[in-house]
């Protein structure tokens, strides 16, 4: 663009407009749609993110794109206005016209002239969003980390052994999260950086590990509320398992105990090695109740109890006439998308009591709605009596 001429300004100039006073505007000689130039409206609590960078705008070309901060995910969507909204760019970006009235005795004012670029119809507006992080695990399951993968060195660097291997800028560029979210979500999916790449470790593997760890607290004398991590991954590895598995099975079914001493220390979590084992054994399919508790309280390690309690949103119960069965149904296979959540749910049963429906809708987020506002939205609430458990079926 050429430089600015004395006598006119651009945007800075409408700052200076008094009340109840006037300025005169005029088509910028690059006045057209321009496209590309949108209006964005901010809450003021994202003014820094804006102007320092922090943000980015995250999507294929096939869906509609979100604005991330660091933190958050925020949907973006077009409002229209009826007013006329005119675009004039900064002064060092315009190009003016001196005034030709202007004489010799520069007693006359000099008259302020505004370019306009563009005429906007509206501006886009941010709602803060649940970030869509169902792509994610579709993508990690491309190709499950096996126990044929032992070696953590055998990954050459090509393109065939890659191929439906993800790393942090490939999930990056399609998950459409924060970076805080999509490390939750990488976090509830228990998955592992291996070699640069973000994998799922096979279920059956992953069992391997755990079963291997608990036969060598038994030979070794280890007390699952305190494993000393070195000595737990030296003896894995002795085993034959990748030491950054042997870390991942203590991250995956422990917590630490001494997150400020030198030696790291862990305890195994009661819920998720229970919930390990009853997965397992529902994997192959439904099983009488009987049958599948006999089974589970022999799997788990001595000093922990298996009680329904800890598997709530993993298995369902059904009774078919005199016998009651289980089977697997997880929150996790779910989708985070509350309609085809719930969808999915009504196909499952046609009726849910709370208790039952609770531990599959807890994890739903979506700002702004609260879950009393979800269940308004897509369920019908039935009570026969006010004593009597609440039923929820499709709205």
């Amino acid at each position: 663009m050429e430089s600015p001429q004395p006598g006119s300004r651009g945007a800075e100039a409408l700052k200076d407009v008094a009340p109840g006073s006037s300025i005169s505007v005029k088509y910028h000689p690059l006045f057209g749609p321009h496209d590309d130039l949108l209006l964005l409206e901010l809450d003021e609590k994202l003014l820094p993110d804006v102007l320092h960078e922090r943000v980015v705008l995250r999507g294929q070309p096939d869906e509609d794109a979100v604005l991330c901060t660091q933190s958050r995910t925020y949907a973006m969507k077009f409002v229209g206005t009826s007013n006329s909204v005119l675009l004039i760019p900064p002064a060092n970006h315009s190009e003016f016209c001196e005034n030709p009235q202007k004489n010799d005795s520069n007693k006359e004012e000099e008259k302020v002239v505004a370019p306009v670029i563009k005429v906007v119809s509206g501006n886009m507006e941010l709602v803060e969003a649940a970030p869509r992080l169902d792509k994610l695990k579709s993508f990690l399951l491309e190709k499950t980390y096996n126990f044929e993968e032992y070696d953590d060195g055998n990954l050459e660097d090509n393109v065939e052994s890659t191929i439906g291997l993800y790393s942090w800028n490939d999930l990056v560029d399609n998950i459409q999260a924060s970076d805080e979210e999509l490390r939750s979500g990488l976090q509830a999916l228990s998955a592992v950086e291996i070699n640069g790449y973000w994998r799922l470790v096979d279920g059956s593997y992953m069992d391997m590990i755990l079963g291997m760890l608990l036969k060598n607290s038994v030979l070794n004398d280890w007390s699952l509320n305190a494993l000393n991590e070195d000595e737990v991954v030296s003896t894995l590895v002795s085993d034959g398992f990748p030491g950054v598995l042997a870390r991942h099975c203590l991250h995956t079914y422990g917590t630490k105990v001494n997150e400020d001493m030198p030696d790291c220390v862990w305890k195994l979590d009661e819920k998720r090695v229970c919930i390990h084992f009853a997965r397992e054994i529902l994997k192959s399919g439904k099983r009488k109740l009987e049958s599948f508790m006999d089974e589970w309280r022999k799997k788990v390690p001595d000093g922990m109890q298996p009680t329904f309690d800890l598997v709530e949103g993993e298995v369902l119960i059904e009774r078919i006439g005199v016998e009651t069965w289980i089977r697997a149904f997880s929150v996790a296979s779910l989708p985070s998308n509350p309609a085809e959540r719930f969808a999915i749910l009504f196909r499952e049963r046609t009726k849910w009591e709370w208790k039952d429906l609770q531990p599959y809708v807890r994890d739903l987020k979506v700002p702004g709605l609260s879950s009393e506002g979800l269940l308004l939205k897509y369920t019908r609430r039935t009570q026969p009596s006010p004593d009597a458990e609440p039923v929820f079926s499709a709205r």
